[in-house]
C-alpha cells in the first residue's frame, strides 16, 4: 500500500535545523575535479578556478587575524563570492565543493532554507549559531522578497565582520546575459557592507538537465498510476488537490522531512496551479524533491503545465522555471 504525504505531519526540532544544513545527498561526492567544463563555455573552467581559490582563502581567514595596538587579535573579515548564471550549470556542485573543501564547522542551504531558519531561531539566535562558521553556502539568492532579502542582507553583514565567508549562486534566464549581470549588481548593492569583498563570477552555458535529453514523459492514467505506486516499495500516492491542501498546513522547513523515506512520488490529477501561494508551495516542494532525487510520477496535466502564462511572465518567473526544469528531471528517473 503506498504512504500518502498528506497523512504525514512531521515536525524538525529548532536545534537540528542548523545541523540539517548540508548539501543534498546528490551532492555528497562532488569536488572541483568532478565538474567538468564546457570546452565551448570558458566563464566555466574561470568559475571553477575562482571556486577553488575562494576555498583555499576560508580557512586562511578563520585562523587569521590581525594584531592590534596590544596585542589582541582581531578577526578577519570573510571572503564573498557570488556565482551568477543560469540553470543547470553546475552552480551547486560547485557551492557543494566549495563546502567539502572547507573546515567545519560550516552550512550549506538555499535562500530559502535560511529565512526559514533565521524566521525559526530569531534572529540573534541565527547570528549565534552560523558566527563560528567557516562559510556559508547559499543557493539560489533570490531578490523577489524585499523583506527577506534585507533580513538575510543584515545577517550576512554581522557574519562577515564576524570572519564568516560567503559564497552564494543564483538563477538567471538562460541566454539573457545582461539580465545575470543586473541581478549580481541587484545583489550587491543590497548588502551595501558586503559588495566590497564579494567577487561576482559569471557561470554560462545551457541547462545540463535537459541537454541530449528527450520531453518529460507524457502523464500516466489515474489507472496505471495507481498500479506503478503499488508495484513500487516506499512510494507515495497523494491526489493533487489533497496534496497542496495539506502542504499549505506545513511550514516550509518541514517539507524534506515530509519526503523522508519516499522511494517515488506519485500524484495523480495534477493541473496548473490556481494561485501564487499554491504555485510557490510546490517550487519548495520540487526543490525537497530534487535535493533528495525522489523521482515524480504523475497523472492529470504534464509537469510542464504546472504554472500558468501569467505567473511565468511575473515576478516570481525564474523560481517557476527552476521547478520546472527540476521535476522533468526528476520524472525521467522514475519507475513505472
Amino acid at each position: 500500500m503506498p504512504i500518502r504525504l498528506v497523512d504525514r505531519n512531521p515536525v524538525v526540532p529548532a536545534d537540528q535545523l542548523i545541523a540539517n544544513m548540508v548539501p543534498p545527498t546528490m551532492f555528497d561526492d562532488v569536488s572541483f575535479a568532478s565538474y567538468i567544463p564546457d570546452p565551448a563555455e570558458p566563464t566555466q573552467a574561470e568559475a571553477v578556478a575562482k571556486a577553488e581559490e575562494f576555498a583555499g582563502k576560508v580557512g586562511k581567514i578563520r585562523s587569521g587575524g590581525k594584531r592590534g595596538l596590544f596585542g589582541k587579535k582581531t578577526q578577519a573579515t570573510g571572503a564573498g563570492l557570488y556565482l551568477d548564471g543560469g540553470f543547470g550549470v553546475g552552480k551547486t556542485h560547485l557551492l557543494a565543493s566549495i563546502y567539502h573543501a572547507t573546515p567545519e564547522p560550516k552550512a550549506f542551504g538555499t535562500f530559502v532554507e535560511l529565512t526559514h531558519v533565521v524566521g525559526a531561531l530569531g534572529f540573534t539566535k541565527a547570528l549565534e549559531e552560523f558566527s563560528n562558521h567557516s562559510v556559508l553556502c547559499i543557493d539560489e539568492f533570490e531578490l523577489d522578497d524585499p523583506g527577506d532579502t534585507m533580513l538575510v542582507s543584515r545577517l550576512l553583514t554581522e557574519l562577515s565582520g564576524r570572519g564568516v565567508s560567503i559564497v552564494a549562486t543564483s538563477n538567471t534566464l538562460p541566454g539573457q546575459l545582461g539580465e545575470g549581470r543586473f541581478a549580481a549588481q541587484d545583489f550587491l548593492r543590497e548588502i551595501k557592507k558586503l559588495g566590497s569583498i564579494f567577487e561576482a563570477v559569471r557561470v554560462d552555458g545551457p541547462d545540463y538537465r535537459h541537454r541530449d535529453l528527450p520531453p518529460a514523459p507524457d502523464p500516466l492514467s489515474d489507472e496505471d498510476l495507481t498500479a506503478a505506486a503499488e508495484r513500487i516499495e516506499n512510494a507515495s500516492l497523494d491526489d493533487f488537490d489533497e496534496l497542496v491542501k495539506h502542504l499549505s498546513t506545513l511550514h516550509p522547513s518541514r517539507y524534506g522531512k515530509l519526503i523522508e523515506g519516499v522511494e517515488q512520488v506519485f500524484v495523480s490529477g495534477v493541473h496548473a496551479a490556481p494561485d501564487q501561494s499554491v504555485a510557490l508551495r510546490i517550487v519548495v516542494l520540487a526543490d525537497r524533491l530534487y535535493d533528495a532525487g525522489t523521482p515524480v510520477t504523475v497523472s492529470g496535466a504534464k509537469l510542464d503545465e504546472l504554472f500558468t502564462e501569467e505567473m511565468l511572465q511575473g515576478g516570481y518567473r525564474k523560481k517557476y522555471l527552476r521547478a520546472t526544469s527540476r521535476l522533468l528531471a526528476l520524472s525521467r528517473f522514475a519507475s513505472v
